[in-house]
């Protein structure tokens, strides 16, 4: 493969470059622009298609076309320094090689399988502190460097014991609090401490874990990773080791590092995903928890996040009113947001004008006019609500209804014409009123907007690769309140724990509890009737609570009793 310098092709339009390589004709280009008109695509690869070209020269043009050397790897021998520059991960991860690497200045040459991997070359320069350049070889080569030198997987504790006998690391175990910024920097610059990071965060990415948690204590660091809900020990590390790592993880988010007394707030961008960081001050150092927001994981379709076909009904009315307030309660990681964001997409069209209030942005929706709460600048809930009614909306988000100014604007917004969602953190939908009204919400403005609570709880499937039938145990039957002649004629299930799997779990669903507002509801909130006497009332006129639609998902075979028991609470 000749060696062509990229500088002289670089932004030229793609048909032009394979003409003047001699690898097409003009006829043959016009031929596929003029297919393109009815077939759409791209030329490139219609020129393939049409068997002008082939789809390496086409490769070859495109690596030219973005600056970009293509280059042949047959026959190529890499160093074993080179080799160990990248952890095994990371290279299978975003497919490339390294070919050469000058460890003092941190260059690094890499060979990509596409001219369109800027990921590859972003994600390498922010999270290993590399200086990438880039080539671009056949792909069936580049695979077979991966193959025949990257097969193997990284082990935590190698890289962690290699990280733990550093001695520049070991110098921060000698010092207190009082240390130079000088010394964090280069600590967080430090190799070990990069390859260790990385390799963390791109387990919890490969785990499908939601969160990471870097949690200091007196004699240790414990990482930790939140996994359908649950948190799963990743690995204790020494000490020392734990200002390097909180500081690598804010040069990484963009934060100040000599900052180690107030709490701070970022963001990462790794993989394709956002990665939301916030640190926080303890009392044995500090603390950072890292949210992995992933949409390929986490699905914003109403019709993907668990409803039943009745349920799905009644939301679709609930969520197309004209007017009125719709809340969504549940603790912290119930799934509140995901299931808002779901409404909204399914509300999100070209008629419609969407504002949200959030704290903060989890996920970037286009059509949605989307604004961050920040109360370093006064800029409250309560303060963007109000800009919002002057910014002709048809529909709002507040994220969380948290005081009483809040509920006010909220409240007021409904009442003007428009439909608004919001959260609040309540343990079911029935005492979500008794909660508006102790922040002292009048009843009579509740029965004149509230059109819906919706309660959710996320409980863990049964993994399906390992589920089995089991008998529960009169003491398990107990704990749902249910007696041997309930489940006569059902089949209980449980996951057994295998490698595809945590314990026997595998993925979440979740479970609703949705109350509409109706005259007899009305009329028991304006007499301020108990909690219990709204459950109630609810019940009879349909409303599903959260333990039923457990015991229903249980009855399927989708999860277990003790996720059931451990969400839901029983029914008075």
């Amino acid at each position: 493969m000749a060696k062509i310098d990229p500088k002289v092709f670089k932004g030229e339009r793609l048909g032009r470059i394979l003409r003047r390589l001699g690898r097409c004709s003009r006829e043959q280009v016009y031929e596929a622009l003029h297919l393109q008109k009815e077939k759409k695509g791209r030329v490139g690869e219609l020129l393939v298609e049409l068997g002008h070209c082939t789809s390496m020269q086409v490769t070859e043009a495109l690596s030219l076309q973005r600056g970009f050397q293509m280059v042949n790897l047959e026959g190529r021998t890499i160093e074993e320094d080179v080799l160990a520059a990248i952890p095994p991960e990371t290279v299978r991860a975003y497919g490339v090689v390294p070919l050469k690497y000058e460890p003092q200045s941190r260059r690094i040459l890499i060979a990509m399988k596409s001219p369109d991997n800027y990921r590859a070359i972003d994600d390498l320069s922010q999270l290993m502190d590399f200086k990438v350049q880039a080539v671009v070889a056949p792909a069936e080569q580049v695979d077979g460097l991966i193959k025949e030198h990257f097969s193997g997987a990284t082990d935590l504790g190698q890289v962690l014991a290699k990280a733990e006998d550093s001695n520049a690391l070991g110098a921060l175990s000698s010092r207190g609090e009082s240390i130079d910024l000088g010394v964090i920097e280069e600590a967080a610059a430090d190799n070990q401490i990069i390859e260790l990071l990385d390799l963390v965060l791109r387990i919890g990415i490969q785990e499908q874990a939601s969160d990471i948690h870097f949690e200091p204590f007196e004699d240790q660091l414990r990482i930790r990773q939140r996994i359908d809900g649950v948190l799963y020990e990743m690995a204790p590390v020494r000490k020392h080791l734990a200002m390097a790592i909180i500081s690598r993880v804010k040069v990484m988010a963009n934060l100040d590092i000599a900052e180690r007394r107030l709490p701070q707030d970022g963001r990462i961008e790794m993989m394709g995903r956002d990665l939301r960081v916030s640190i926080l001050p303890t009392m044995f150092g500090e603390s950072a928890v890292l949210r992995i927001l992933d949409r390929e994981v986490v699905s914003l379709d109403i019709d993907n996040i668990g409803l039943r076909d009745e349920d799905r009904a009644e939301v679709d009315t609930i969520i197309r009113k004209p007017n009125g307030i719709v809340i969504v309660t549940g603790p912290t990681g119930s799934g509140k947001t995901t299931t808002l964001y779901a409404a909204l997409t399914a509300l999100n069209d070209s008629e419609t004008k969407i504002l949200t209030a959030e704290n903060p942005v989890e996920y970037d929706i286009d059509g949605l006019i989307q604004c961050q709460v920040n109360t370093e600048q006064d800029l409250t809930f309560a303060a963007l609500l109000r800009s919002f009614l002057r910014q002709d909306p048809d529909v709002i988000l507040v994220g969380e209804i948290r005081d009483l100014e809040t509920a006010q604007i909220a409240i007021q917004a409904s009442l003007t014409g428009h439909l608004v969602f919001a959260t609040l953190h309540t343990n079911d939908a029935p005492s979500t009123v008794l909660r508006l009204t102790d922040l002292g919400v009048e009843s009579f403005l509740l029965t004149a907007t509230i059109e819906a609570i919706v309660a959710q709880r996320l409980v863990r499937r049964i993994c399906p690769a390992c589920r089995e039938e089991f008998e529960p145990t009169l003491e398990q039957l107990m704990e749902l309140q249910l007696k041997p002649e309930d489940i006569e004629g059902r089949t209980l299930y449980r996951g057994r724990g295998c490698d595809k799997c945590h314990g026997g779990y595998k993925g979440r669903m979740a479970l609703f509890e949705i109350m509409s507002m109706n005259d007899e509801m009305r009329d028991l909130i304006i007499t301020q009737a108990s909690t219990a006497a709204l459950r109630a009332e609810a019940r009879n006129l349909g409303m599903r609570t959260l333990r039923e639609s457990g015991l229903m998902a249980l009855y399927e075979g989708q999860t277990t009793i003790d996720e059931v028991v451990r969400e839901t609470i029983v029914d008075e």
